[in-house]
């Protein structure tokens, strides 16, 4: 029985002594300045040294200094051609609303930038002279009903030997002049936009109508309410956008690196920041003016988005289709002496550890804020065209990773802030 009791007493004192060690060892591991191991050491140092390459904004910063998001894109930017050019839309795909009677401008319903259908009315025109062809056109059924008429009775006289012939042909011109009158006051009044068959005494219309021939956007405005304008005068101008073309002037010298298919970025020369892409489809033959240069003809490719007629662009020629990666020059920031990138790592959201019977009072809560986690990328530059540099990475970075595309310097500033508070403390 002794021996039973002395079993377990030891087993007790074995148990409380292993407790009394464990809590030891966590205070030591808690303290902040012993060395109690190398896993203790190393945890603190690679979150250090994480904490020193990434920065966290929020949304609302983000916003703020206008930090934009994107992906690394491949571009042609070693063996190329420069040149400049203009946006051209073929004149097949142009039109002139024009009145096919003079008259005066009574309304106006377009503006310059307006899209408008075919067919849709552009203008009505108002003109006296609309309401004589129309009654014109009602008076001469009367007219031609008396005329073969009297072509009857020269015929029944002729017949009879007693009217003389020249009053039978007198009486068959005149029927045939009022009816050749009749089919052009018919095609004159069709052109009005007025159903003919329709017209009477009570219906006759003093203006018409001015539609636009091509479905497009207005370009221009020639005219104004209450100005006078002739056939020979536009009323408005309309272009149909999705023709527009890229003619880049190219030297004659260089002419023989040009090849069908070749891929062109551009810019707007009003736009410098934003890249448009374009694919050669036809090779000019004759020289442009008195110039030395000769047209290359390109097809847009994806968004025209701001892109006009007559715009004046710079425009680069791939020449050898190698692709590198490369970002927009504002994805870039130089820290001594090095080229970085920032990769875009999480979207996190700290939680607050609120102690036991603390209220969850979120109005001081700072760290429940939304944000994202930006992590620097050292990288070697290449060739830069516009306003791409080529890169490459120091490290590989994952397929489908996002980096920031704009506002680097900023995310670049928040780091370096971030760290300079971390080691003051």
């Amino acid at each position: 029985m002794k021996r039973t009791i002395n079993k377990i007493a030891f087993g007790i004192i074995a148990f409380v002594t292993l407790l009394a060690f464990n809590a030891c060892t966590n205070s030591h591991k808690e303290g902040d300045g012993h060395n109690h191991g190398t896993e203790a050491e190393a945890e603190p140092a690679t979150d250090e040294h994480e904490e020193e390459n990434s920065a966290v904004l929020t949304d609302e910063q983000m916003k703020a200094v206008g930090i934009e998001i994107g992906m690394v894109e491949q571009k042609q930017l070693s063996a190329t051609l420069k040149a400049n050019g203009a946006l051209r839309v073929p004149n097949s795909n142009k039109a002139n609303a024009t009145s096919m009677f003079g008259g005066i401008i009574k309304s106006l319903n377009v503006e310059i930038g307006d899209y408008v259908k075919k067919g849709q009315v552009i203008a009505t025109i108002s003109n006296p002279q609309f309401i004589q062809l129309q009654e014109e056109y009602l008076s001469i059924n009367s007219r031609i009903e008396f005329a073969e008429q009297e072509l009857a009775r020269q015929r029944e006289l002729n017949d009879g030997n007693v009217g003389a012939r020249k009053n039978l042909q007198n009486a068959t011109t005149e029927l045939n002049t009022l009816r050749t009158r009749k089919a052009s006051l018919n095609q004159q009044i069709q052109m009005m936009g007025i159903n003919p068959t329709s017209l009477s005494n009570a219906s006759l219309k003093s203006s018409l109508v001015v539609t636009s021939p091509i479905s497009g956007t207005i370009s221009d405005v020639f005219a104004k309410i209450g100005s006078y304008v002739d056939v020979s005068s536009p009323i408005a101008e309309i272009i149909e956008n999705s023709a527009l073309h890229l003619d880049l002037q190219v030297f004659e010298k260089d002419i023989p690196l040009i090849k069908i298919g070749q891929k062109i970025d551009f810019v707007v020369t009003n736009n410098p920041n934003k890249t448009y892409s374009a694919e050669v489809y036809n090779i000019g033959s004759s020289f442009i003016g008195g110039s030395k240069t000769i047209a290359v003809h390109s097809k847009i490719i994806g968004d025209k988005t701001g892109l006009i007629d007559g715009m004046n662009i710079t425009g680069v020629v791939s020449l050898d289709n190698v692709l590198s990666p490369a970002v927009p020059n504002d994805a870039i920031v130089n820290a001594d002496g090095k080229y970085y990138i920032f990769l875009v790592k999480e979207q996190e959201e700290e939680p607050h550890d609120h102690k036991e019977g603390e209220s969850h009072d979120h109005s001081h809560d700072h760290g429940s804020e939304q944000g994202t986690r930006f992590e620097r990328m050292e990288i070697t530059i290449g060739a830069s065209q516009l306003g791409y540099t080529a890169i490459t990475p120091v490290s590989e970075i994952p397929h489908g990773t996002h980096i920031v595309v704009k506002g680097a310097f900023f995310v670049n500033a928040k780091m370096n802030d971030t760290g300079e508070h971390g080691h003051a403390h």
